[in-house]
C-alpha cells in the first residue's frame, strides 16, 4: 500500500496541454451566497459562503440533516442553488459545459449503483471518460491499474459490481474517482461502508491527493477521523456554516455539545497528542 502511496502523485500527473495542477491554495471551488429549497418551501442551505482550496483536505461534518450532502451536490453541480452562485476555477457553474466540468471535479455519491453487471474494472474505466480523444487516453490503461491497486480491488477487477459487497462497490466506487484524474474531488461519506483498516486506507489516499496538489472535500460523520486527516474543518449546523477553520480552532466542546445537541469531549491523547474528539457517554 505504501508503495502504491508513494508512486500516486506520478501515475495521476498532467500533460502541459490538458487542465493544469492547480497551484497550492488557488481556489477551486467557491460557493457566495448558496441558498438550497427543497420540497415543500424547506430551506436546506441558507446563505452559504464557502472555498475548496488546492492542496487541503476540507472534511463537512455536522449532524443528520444539517446540509453536508446537499452543500456537495451544489458544488458538483447536481443541484442548481435557489440563490446564490458556485463556482469552478472562476467561473459559474452555469458556464462549463458537462465534459468541462468532468475534466476538473471528480464526485463520489452515498450510493454506488449501477445498472448493468459491468465488471469492476469496466466500472473503474468509467472514470476515464471525460479524456476520450484526448492524449490523456493513451495513460488509460496505467491509470486504471494504478486506481485498482491503490483501492485495494485488483483482485475484483473481473467480479460483477452489483455481485460485490457494499464496501467493496464503495472502493471500487472510489477507484473510478480516483481514476477520473481531476484537480478537484467530492467525496460524500467514502468510509462509510468500510471495515476500520480500508477507513484508513481511503483517507490517506485521499491525503496523498491533497499532498500532490489536489483540492478534496470529504463529508465525515466521524470527527475523530476529521481531527486526524483534514487541514480545515466546515462544521455545518441547520444548512448554515457554524464554523470553517483548522480542526483546532474549530473542534471545541462548547461548539461540537451546541451542534450535535450532545455532550462531547475534545482532548489530546497522552501518548501521541492527537486530538481526539469522543461523545459522553454515561456508565452502563
Amino acid at each position: 500500500m505504501s508503495t502504491v502511496l508513494r508512486g500516486i502523485t506520478g501515475v495521476f500527473a498532467r500533460p502541459h496541454d490538458l487542465p493544469a495542477t492547480p497551484a497550492p491554495g488557488a481556489v477551486t471551488l467557491r460557493a457566495r451566497g448558496v441558498c438550497l429549497t427543497r420540497g415543500g418551501g424547506n430551506r436546506v442551505l441558507d446563505g452559504v459562503d464557502f472555498e475548496v482550496v488546492a492542496g487541503q483536505i476540507v472534511a463537512l461534518v455536522g449532524p443528520n440533516g444539517a446540509g453536508k450532502s446537499t452543500l456537495l451536490a451544489a458544488l458538483a453541480g447536481e443541484l442548481a442553488p435557489s440563490e446564490g452562485t458556485v463556482e469552478l476555477d472562476g467561473q459559474p457553474l452555469t458556464d462549463w459545459a458537462p465534459l468541462d466540468m468532468a475534466r476538473r471535479r471528480a464526485v463520489l455519491p452515498q450510493n454506488h449503483t449501477v445498472g448493468f453487471p459491468f465488471t469492476a474494472r469496466e466500472v473503474v474505466a468509467m472514470g476515464r471518460a471525460p479524456w476520450a480523444r484526448t492524449d490523456r487516453q493513451d495513460a488509460d490503461d496505467t491509470v486504471i491499474a494504478a486506481a485498482l491497486a491503490a483501492t485495494d480491488v485488483e483482485h475484483l477487477a473481473a467480479r460483477a459490481f452489483p455481485a460485490l459487497s457494499g464496501g467493496e462497490r464503495a472502493r471500487v466506487a472510489l477507484a473510478r474517482v480516483l481514476a477520473q484524474d481531476t484537480a478537484t474531488l467530492l467525496l460524500d461519506e467514502p468510509t462509510a461502508a468500510l471495515d476500520l483498516g480500508h477507513q484508513e486506507q481511503v483517507l490517506h489516499l485521499a491525503r496523498a491527493r491533497a499532498t500532490a496538489g489536489a483540492a478534496v472535500v470529504v463529508v465525515l460523520h466521524d470527527l475523530g477521523v476529521a481531527a486526524a486527516y483534514a487541514d480545515r474543518v466546515a462544521v455545518l449546523d441547520s444548512g448554515r456554516i457554524a464554523a470553517d477553520g483548522p480542526p483546532r480552532r474549530v473542534l471545541t466542546t462548547e461548539l461540537l455539545t451546541r451542534v450535535y445537541k450532545h455532550p462531547v469531549d475534545v482532548f489530546d491523547h497522552p501518548d501521541t497528542g492527537a486530538q481526539l474528539v469522543l461523545p459522553v457517554r454515561g456508565r452502563h
